[in-house]
């Protein structure tokens, strides 16, 4: 981890609501993917700061928000203020920039994997695969945002290849593990894990691993406090 990004997340683990957690089952000592639901920018806040892993988690982020080139474009389509906002001029003239002076600095100096959207996404899948192998756990948002502080249906699920990349790797069989960030509660709802069957096409399972993950990172299974 670089000083910058420890810098920060001393700064702002004081103002971040979600510090405790519950767990409906032990995370264990293999890696494990955390899926869990994004909060605007809050979410990946909370996953590096505050959550109890932390410290041992490698965070997926989107490419758009790591290089300066990109990020004032991804800012502006990416639902960071309302539309209809009267003041949308003003935030689209301002947090942009802002965004550029500081985000990507601060997200290449955290323990990141850059997502990217073209040919290159097999170098993401590659360094994922290289950080669970090395028992890191892993981050991933997968809500598809439709609208300001709206999200879609259904889940992104293209990391799901990972599964069975770690298990022809290890013979291993990787859990995902739901994570609702109630901020009502202040507290992290982790979720029994679920698990592919290795014997099965993965992309068979898709729709019954989508379902249980979309419903443990929205707060509808049933951890208890």
């Amino acid at each position: 981890m670089g000083k910058l990004y420890e810098c920060v997340r001393f700064c702002v683990r004081p103002f971040l609501k979600v510090k405790k957690a519950a767990f409906a089952e032990p995370v264990g000592e293999e890696p494990v993917i955390f899926l869990a639901n994004h909060l605007g920018a809050l979410g990946p806040m909370y996953m590096a700061a505050t959550f109890p892993f932390g410290d041992e988690v490698v965070i997926w982020c989107n490419e758009g928000m790591m290089d300066e080139k990109l990020v004032v474009d991804y800012v502006r389509h990416d639902w960071w203020w309302r539309p209809e906002s009267k003041l949308a001029p003003v935030y689209s003239a301002t947090i942009p920039y802002i965004a550029k002076l500081i985000v990507p600095k601060v997200l290449r100096s955290a323990p990141t994997i850059a997502v990217c959207r073209d040919a290159r996404v097999m170098t993401t899948m590659r360094r994922s695969l290289k950080a669970l192998k090395e028992g890191k756990h892993l981050v991933i948002f997968p809500e598809l945002p439709d609208g300001f502080d709206s999200h879609a249906e259904h889940l992104q699920m293209g990391w799901l290849n990972l599964v069975s990349m770690y298990h022809k790797a290890t013979g291993k069989v990787i859990r995902m593990m739901p994570v609702y960030i109630d901020e009502k509660s202040g507290l992290f709802r982790v979720e029994k894990a679920i698990t592919a069957d290795p014997d099965i096409p993965v992309k068979e399972q898709e729709t019954r691993i989508e379902r249980y993950l979309a419903a443990g990172i929205r707060g509808k299974l049933s951890t208890k406090d």
